[in-house]
């Protein structure tokens, strides 16, 4: 009797032991090159104790897929954009935060703790925000040249290859503004027209085809392209690095601005580490060792004290007044989701 009792006892330490290691475990989906990994994994465990393991993305809809495909119960943290927030919400992807467990959230700027896209940041925390535009090598195209996505949308004005960007959203928000028509557009003729001009583009012999912001970034930067639209701050950790052959501009018809986000998915395993993620990365010190790493602006107050002077001088990372007037948020289309969707399968297929 006492030496089953004895192996009871046993298997119930064990179980206690394996739960107390699974609620230390902190899985974090998150877009690829966005945080020093290994550096703020180290930190946060020796803040708090809990593991943290990666998975990557390079697009907002690769990451709603995997989430739809059984990813809701497998992470604790995602980093989904503004414009796919209604989706993740009617799907009930996503769970509400507890205020409560975020002390920290006061640091917000009012401008990211009450939007459109989540009032009262009931179900997100901002992570970063940022810009979609050109890099570019100045030893091959021209700055003043950059300054027009005719650059890479006019046939007679190419004169150096380039990368597309490997997002729906993305891509086609700079075709529609090349065209003259609103990023968001849900006119079926204007979509139309910028889908064609895409397939246009992507049989151009200069054109490399579609990659992701990173994936051009580091084409450009290593001279096996010339130009390829991006995410500011993955030009700008090499164009800071190399000012004399890099750079990266909002062209004049326009670009795109977003702000990522940290939300716990509806069935995470782990969130009360997701909370004190989240709480960790609103610290001020925190979020900005995480803005001076990748380049992006904080959307901290209390961060902008320890942020480079060089990055808050910057335009391209913090944008003027004037830029300001070139960059539009993308935000959903409802039912003109499909047509985008059908849009860019035909982009992709011809």
């Amino acid at each position: 009797m006492k030496k089953a009792l004895f192996v009871v006892m046993l298997m119930l330490s064990l179980f206690a032991q394996t739960v107390y290691a699974e609620e230390k475990v902190l899985r974090i989906f998150i877009w690829s090159e966005y945080m020093d990994e290994r550096k703020m994994s180290a930190e946060f465990k020796a803040a708090t104790g809990i593991t943290v393991k990666i998975d990557v993305y390079e697009n907002n809809e690769d990451m709603l897929a995997k989430l739809q495909a059984g990813g809701v119960n497998q992470y604790d943290i995602i980093v989904p954009s503004d414009y796919i927030m209604s989706t993740l919400l009617a799907q009930k992807l996503i769970q509400p935060l507890d205020h409560a467990k975020l002390p920290n959230l006061k640091n917000v700027m009012n401008r990211f703790s009450n939007t459109e896209y989540d009032p009262g940041s009931k179900y997100t925390a901002p992570w970063q925000w940022g810009s979609v535009g050109l890099m570019y090598r100045k030893d091959k195209i021209s700055p003043d040249a950059a300054k027009s996505w005719s650059v890479i949308f006019d046939p007679s004005k190419q004169t150096g290859t380039f990368w597309l960007m490997d997002s729906v959203r993305d891509s086609m928000a700079m075709a529609l503004m090349y065209l003259g028509y609103d990023m968001n557009s849900t006119n079926p003729q204007e979509i139309k027209k910028a889908a064609e001009l895409l397939i246009t583009t992507k049989n151009s012999k200069f054109c490399r085809g579609f990659k992701p912001g990173v994936g051009g970034k580091n084409d450009v930067e290593s001279g096996a392209a010339s130009m390829a639209i991006v995410y500011n701050g993955d030009a700008m950790r090499a164009v800071m690095a190399d000012p004399k052959k890099l750079g990266f501009v909002i062209p004049k018809e326009g670009g795109e601005i977003w702000v990522d986000l940290m939300a716990i998915p509806a069935k995470a395993p782990h969130p009360d580490a997701a909370h004190q993620w989240i709480n960790w990365i609103l610290d001020p010190k925190v979020g900005a060792k995480l803005s001076n790493y990748n380049r992006y602006a904080t959307p901290n107050q209390a961060s902008l004290p320890y942020i480079l002077p060089k990055d808050k001088a910057s335009d391209e990372i913090y944008p003027g007044e004037e830029t300001m007037k070139r960059l539009h948020f993308s935000k959903d289309l409802g039912k003109a989701n499909r047509l985008m969707d059908e849009a860019w399968t035909r982009i992709k297929s011809r």
